[in-house]
């Protein structure tokens, strides 16, 4: 027997209410999926390698053109890649995956080139260049890095480039050891504000229990990814792969605390990613519970300890309160604190009043050499130019 597959499962669905039927919450959900404009699409080491035995090059280029078909619909994507250690161990002849960290860095080093090569190749077919982006967790929790990082990706992004982005195994030890693709994705959608997390595996999505071992296993669909439950449902990864489903709901719930939604669908399913785009119903559609912006800005709210002060101009402070804008250097008065790049700064009133709170794009001491001074003039002011803005709004939280 193939496992059921359940009827759309509404307990825990955002925003639902006893008036609306189970239908129209589906379609509801459903909606979100195809308003997307900006996602991130990960790819696992079990697809991208056939359950290993070797590249599968023509899957990787329909993946591609599907997101050649996203792209002409002004879809803006990132891909999150796994597959250079599986990729590797192919390459290499390995029957097992090592559990040497030298080997498994050995193996990341030689499959990173080859899958490097092949995304670059599919992309090309369709007129797409692609950019490699090797991050790992530090890069995300060190505040200079992590906006280097965001900025990066979103200049790429402009460019219509497509970011193929891995965690950077050849060097970082705890990585092999305990990182997985699915929270790195998460991170990077936290990272660029998508409004869209999918995670490609090989199974059709998430089920209540696992569909290998019990045929009356049942779809889990537009649910909460804040609900208990899933926990409970999750299940372990294959020989290949580090994460599994727990993996993919803890993935959910990081896009979640920047208003991501999350999408565990099957990777085999043909065109699964335009039929996605156009609303299917296919996978499991797990929720954030608010919606991107405010979820973003309580994100950044909450996780970050100041590290100084900018005290602004009262025009400067209308512009935050009433247009909702970056912070400009030319408002700001006066510096306090020892802060770097990325760190989170208090924006205060000139009578001392908290107006914000944001991420700065320059540290304390260009920060004062720069203070009251046009945009235009900071590259001749410090010799080069970071961002136009000192905290861009998208860093910038109202308190």
């Amino acid at each position: 027997m193939s496992p059921k597959i359940s009827k759309n499962t509404n307990e825990g669905l955002a925003e639902s209410s006893p008036e609306k039927t189970a239908v129209n919450m589906a379609e509801e959900a459903r909606c979100k999926v195809s308003q997307a404009r900006r996602w991130v699409v990960k790819i696992g080491s079990s697809l991208l390698t056939n359950n290993g035995r070797g590249l599968d090059v023509a899957a990787i280029q329909g993946w591609a053109e599907q997101m050649y078909r996203l792209r002409e619909q002004g879809i803006e994507l990132v891909l999150v890649s796994s597959g250079a250690i599986a990729v590797g161990i192919a390459r290499l002849g390995w029957t097992e995956r090592p559990s040497h960290v030298h080997e498994l860095q050995a193996a990341a080093a030689v499959g990173q080139m080859g899958l490097v090569q092949t995304y670059e190749q599919a992309f090309q077919q369709f007129g797409l260049h692609t950019a490699q982006v090797l991050l790992d967790h530090d890069d995300l929790s060190n505040r200079e890095r992590y906006l280097n990082a965001q900025s990066t990706l979103k200049t790429l992004i402009r460019l219509g480039v497509v970011p193929v982005v891995n965690e950077n195994d050849t060097v970082v030890t705890d990585e092999i050891r305990f990182g997985d693709n699915d929270t790195l994705a998460a991170l990077v959608a936290n990272l660029i504000e998508a409004d869209l997390l999918v995670l490609l595996t090989d199974q059709v999505g998430m089920y209540d229990s696992d569909p290998r071992s019990n045929d009356s296993a049942r779809l889990i669909n537009n649910v909460s990814a804040s609900m208990s439950e899933l926990d409970g449902m999750a299940g372990d990864g294959g020989k290949l792969g580090r994460g599994g489903m727990i993996t993919k709901v803890r993935a959910a719930r990081l896009a979640a605390r920047s208003g991501a939604n999350t999408v565990i669908v099957g990777g085999r399913i043909d065109s699964v990613l335009t039929l996605l785009a156009d609303g299917a119903d296919l996978g499991s559609l797990l929720l954030a519970d608010q919606l991107p912006q405010a979820a973003r800005k309580r994100w950044l709210a909450g996780r970050l300890q100041s590290r100084g002060e900018l005290v602004l101009d009262d025009g400067a402070v209308d512009v935050l309160l009433r247009s909702g804008k970056s912070l400009l250097s030319v408002g700001v008065v006066a510096v306090a604190g020892r802060f770097t790049r990325g760190d989170m700064v208090i924006c205060k009133s000139v009578d001392g009043k908290e107006v914000a709170r944001g991420l700065v794009n320059y540290n304390y001491q260009d920060a004062q050499k720069i203070l009251g001074q046009p945009s235009e003039k900071i590259e001749s002011l410090l010799g080069y130019k970071n961002e136009e803005e000192l905290i861009h709004r998208d860093n910038l939280v109202l308190v």
